[in-house]
């Protein structure tokens, strides 16, 4: 039965995950495939992503039940499984509205040069990778400790992690920056970076404001992968 207010969902819905009112879900579970997903069921579906995402952040994905995920939601098991199969099938819908979100925003890296306008722009890139992180931080943990259990999924996020390191390695190029290790070396060591200081921010490990955060890890790429000069203090 499901919880008062909520019906079976009846097919398509909108594009991948901005935030929970800017855009439509953009993947569904198993049992909602074959149905359109109407404005409320959008709603349904909406809060028991955003719950699995709460549950899974707190309890980690292998000891999040889906117990823990209706409660979160507000709604009943019921309600659930007219969405999902079970927590594996949600795991996989949150998967590829990740991937969707890593892959466009690989796509929208502009020019970096060593200059102001390089900074710039690579501080918008940065920003929005620590947003996305912080709201799908689950799943990219998830994928890197091989949770996900589908290889299609897998390879989703693979690639959309590719994507981002191909496209910084083409800007690294275009501003050509001398790269002592050779490009392969910069791009891991500049994607591993990422990773790690976006985790230390989502998991509050790195306690700096957020404009404070965001302009160090600005600096640290800009100079160390990007050739921008060290300032010198005349004093």
């Amino acid at each position: 039965m499901t919880a008062t207010g909520d019906r079976a969902p009846e097919v398509g819905v909108g594009a991948s995950y901005k935030s929970a009112t800017e855009r439509d879900v953009g993947s569904v579970g198993l049992p909602a495939q074959q149905r359109e997903l109407r404005a409320q069921g959008r709603r349904t579906l909406r809060r028991l992503l955003d719950a699995a995402l709460r549950v899974f952040a707190r309890r980690g994905y292998h000891a999040a039940r889906v117990d823990d995920i209706v409660r979160s939601a507000r709604t009943s098991h019921g309600t659930f499984y007219l969405y999902f199969a079970n927590k594996e099938d949600l795991l996989r819908a949150l998967a590829v509205d990740c991937a969707s979100q890593l892959t466009e925003l690989a796509d929208d890296i502009g020019p970096i040069g060593s200059d102001a306008a390089g900074r710039a722009e690579l501080r918008r890139f940065l920003g929005r990778f620590l947003d996305t992180y912080r709201h799908y931080g689950p799943v990219i943990r998830a994928w890197m400790e091989d949770q996900v259990g589908d290889r299609h999924v897998d390879r989703l996020g693979v690639k959309a992690f590719t994507a981002i390191g191909d496209r910084l390695a083409l800007r690294m190029r275009e501003a050509s920056v001398r790269l002592p290790g050779g490009e392969a070396a910069a791009v891991g060591a500049l994607m591993a970076l990422l990773e790690r200081f976006s985790y230390g921010v989502a998991s509050g490990r790195i306690s700096a404001g957020d404009s404070t955060r965001l302009d160090t890890l600005t600096t640290i790429v800009h100079r160390g992968f990007f050739g921008a000069p060290v300032e010198v203090d005349p004093a």
